[in-house]
């Protein structure tokens, strides 16, 4: 089974689909379409399309991201390439990587030669896609998303046709897309409390512009005719379409917005009609899962969202844990005492160096120790009771 948090799992990836068949050229169309039914388009992104379907059960949101992520400069890379062979994917997307890291910023971790092609793109996708642990040391109220992963996808496609990323084309790209979300949420015709929230979401989202406001006033003030790549345009369209989802309801004001969009770039109507229709069964479907509908109570969402992680890391190292914890009679002991009393100072303070120590000596659990991350051992605590057997209990007898 593949882990997308631990190292290798890209070459498993590529292992479990050596059968995968390329996708035609004249494709690019189905393969839009395609990534949008994942939520990849609109930053929620809840599977990828293999011809090897990947078991991702119990997977983190995070992890199915970087695999989503990887899948779709693979398939981009098909498309896009003759010799369709994973090492020059490899080699192609380490070195598109390294490109898209220009001068004054610091997106990825450096890149060691010394490491093969497989485990330098783990490294750069882990820094891409927001990881378990910066939901940790970040403030939860500096909302960080993926929505603009695809402009990776879109980068990625200029490099291969061309061998280089045209300049200044990820800060225009990034610059049009937040424009275009501004203008569509003024167009509204009823305005809702997530409105400001997605464009502050979308401004902390880019990586590659240095702008603080958005002074564009129409659409025709934008540098749309600078896009002329289909995929380009489908994506500006769906952001736009996006920021202006309202509980399923287009209003003629947004309607003529999208439509004027999409003729200002020789998009059909059909498209138009075809977006509004898969935004709106998409965003009904998952709104609940969806961050920015939910940020109204950021810490509730922040505690959901740790508490899914850390039970996922207890779950993977149950065996691991549950050895530990029980060479430990007195954590036993208290742990046992904790489920059916409230623990007095000094036996919370040995539960937590106990339990601390213990992480230290679980590689996917020293989360713990990071700063800040002392905060989630309650959750961890609470959850320790469900892994250890029925004898459990048996020690408070016993005493």
């Amino acid at each position: 089974m593949i882990n997308p948090s631990a190292p290798g799992w890209i070459d498993k990836f590529f292992t479990d689909q050596k059968s995968v068949k390329a996708i035609d050229l004249e494709d690019v169309d189905l393969f839009y379409e395609n990534i949008r039914k994942t939520g990849f388009i609109y930053g929620h992104i809840i599977s990828f399309s293999t011809e090897n379907k990947t078991n991702i059960n119990g997977w983190l949101n995070d992890e199915v991201s970087k695999a989503a992520l990887l899948n779709a400069l693979y398939q981009i890379f098909k498309l896009n390439s003759t010799d369709k062979s994973t090492n020059h994917f490899l080699n192609q997307a380490v070195a598109f990587y390294n490109e898209m890291n220009p001068q004054g910023f610091t997106l990825f971790k450096k890149v060691w030669s010394s490491s093969s092609p497989a485990l330098n793109l783990e490294k750069i996708i882990d820094d891409r896609v927001q990881t378990n642990d910066n939901i940790i040391s970040k403030n939860f109220s500096h909302i960080v998303t993926n929505a603009l992963l695809f402009v990776d996808i879109l980068a990625f496609q200029h490099y291969l046709n061309e061998g280089k990323i045209p300049e200044k084309y990820l800060q225009k790209l990034e610059e049009n897309i937040v424009s275009i979300v501004t203008l569509a949420l003024r167009t509204k015709s009823n305005k809702s409390q997530h409105d400001d929230l997605l464009i502050k979401l979308f401004e902390a989202s880019v990586r590659y512009s240095k702008f603080s406001k958005v002074n564009i006033q129409n659409l025709e003030a934008l540098e749309l005719p600078y896009f002329e790549n289909p995929l380009e345009r489908y994506y500006l369209i769906d952001m736009a379409g996006l920021a202006m989802w309202s509980d399923g309801k287009v209003e003629n004001d947004e309607a003529y917005f999208l439509y004027s969009l999409a003729a200002i770039m020789n998009v059909s109507d059909d498209f138009v009609k075809k977006s509004i229709t898969a935004t709106d069964a998409f965003i009904t479907k998952y709104k609940k899962e969806i961050p920015y509908f939910n940020y109204s109570n950021p810490v509730k969402h922040f505690y959901d969202q740790t508490t899914q992680m850390v039970v996922t890391l207890i779950k993977r190292n149950q065996k691991r844990l549950v050895k530990e914890i029980s060479e430990s009679k007195e954590l036993m002991v208290l742990l046992a005492y904790s489920t059916q009393r409230d623990l007095n100072k000094d036996e919370k303070k040995k539960v937590k160096k106990q339990l601390l120590d213990i992480c230290k000596s679980v590689p996917s659990l020293t989360i713990f120790l990071i700063p800040g991350g002392s905060l989630l051992l309650p959750i961890l605590i609470k959850f320790i009771p469900q892994l250890l057997p029925s004898s459990f209990n048996e020690n408070l007898e016993d005493e």
